[in-house]
């Protein structure tokens, strides 16, 4: 084992990327709260800088992927696809099956430049988690609580607000309302049967009020929509801690662009060609657990150095008070001082892990056990 291979185990490591990342974050909170004031004077120019302050947070957790655990992103599609990437607005929909799927998608976003003007339709608990909910608040993220009696004005109101966005932006939809597991599924596809859909093996039935909600505020500002199917080589199940240590995935995505023109205006068709989408990301799945590749061109797009120098800025801004701290803390011998700063140590250590706790799959929320038994 190389000393970097070492490194990339060891706890103490970890917890000075963690506290990077949080201190980090906190600093890019209160910035964001700052440029509140150039709201009514200047509303393109706070999304602008809100979205590259966002970006200052995100790649940090890019970088763990890129450039930490060296995992590689192919693409399956064709070049002229992939020559539209970026350089349009888009709705993306998104098998939700890991817990880093969100970081793959994330990582694309980031070679091809719209990582800080990405967008989500979230889950409302999302908005109270420190860093992550409120450096989402300030993006204009759109928040639900996933019941569309209560939800349904929020939206509309959230997807009309960006239709005027000045850069750029990927509105992430994971149209199976929360990640996939076995009793998620069972439940799912006792609803597909009710309803006299065709089951799916490897996604839930998904849900269709966001979706066309969304199709039908963009109309006019979006292209296209852009269909990833999302899986990993090996049978691999990744996670944020599996990345933390540096272990090393093979993410394949496979990418298909549907024009939006292609996509029946009213709801109760833009919703019966969203279940034919799922019955082909089914197909797709299936191909890929029996020969291991998506069809069409493999691509791999080069990664790019900003996120590894970004995290190098702040680590060397925030890091070297903390050691002069803590070596001066140890050397003054007092006992106190000493029991405070490892208590703190402890706390910072919780706090990280709770973050990281956010991702895992048998952590997730209850919905989809018994929602899917209600009419959307």
């Amino acid at each position: 084992m190389g000393l970097l291979a070492y490194l990339k185990t060891q706890f103490v490591v970890h917890l000075l990327i963690g506290f990077v990342f949080v201190v980090s974050g906190l600093v890019i909170n209160f910035t964001q709260l700052c440029t509140l004031a150039l709201w009514p004077i200047n509303k393109q120019l706070y999304r602008r800088l809100n979205c590259r302050l966002a970006y200052s947070l995100w790649s940090q957790l890019v970088m763990l992927l890129e450039w930490w655990s060296c995992t590689e992103c192919t693409l399956f599609t064709d070049q002229a696809t992939v020559d539209r990437f970026g350089k349009e607005h888009v709705v993306i929909i998104l098998n939700h099956n890991f817990e880093i799927d969100f970081l793959c998608g994330w990582t694309m976003c980031e070679r091809f430049g719209v990582l800080g003007s990405s967008k989500v339709l979230a889950k409302k608990e999302l908005l109270y988690v420190p860093l992550i909910g409120w450096t989402w608040y300030f993006l204009e993220i759109v928040f639900c609580k996933r019941k569309w009696e209560e939800d349904r004005d929020t939206v509309i109101e959230g997807l009309r607000r960006l239709a005027d966005y000045p850069e750029y932006m990927w509105f992430l939809l994971y149209c199976e309302g929360t990640r996939f597991t076995e009793t998620k599924h069972r439940v799912s596809m006792e609803v597909a049967a009710s309803k006299g859909l065709p089951p799916l093996k490897h996604h839930l039935l998904p849900r269709t009020k966001g979706f066309t909600t969304a199709v039908q505020c963009l109309r006019g500002t979006v292209a296209a929509v852009y269909d990833v199917t999302l899986n990993f080589r090996g049978n691999k199940n990744p996670s944020l801690l599996g990345i933390l240590y540096g272990k090393k995935y093979e993410a394949d995505m496979c990418v298909r662009r549907f024009p939006l023109e292609e996509i029946p205006q009213d709801e109760k068709g833009a919703a019966q060609w969203l279940h034919r989408l799922y019955q082909e990301k089914d197909a797709l799945q299936e191909m890929y657990k029996q020969k291991g590749v998506f069809p069409g061109e493999q691509i791999r797009p080069a990664r790019r150095p900003w996120t590894l120098l970004n995290f190098l800025c702040w680590a060397t801004v925030l890091l070297s008070p903390l050691l002069s701290f803590a070596l001066g803390v140890f050397a003054s011998g007092s006992p106190l001082l000493i029991l405070t700063f490892l208590g703190f140590v402890g706390a910072a250590s919780f706090g990280v892990r709770r973050l990281i706790g956010v991702t895992e799959i048998e952590k997730g929320s209850s919905y989809g056990n018994q929602e899917f038994k209600k009419k959307e």
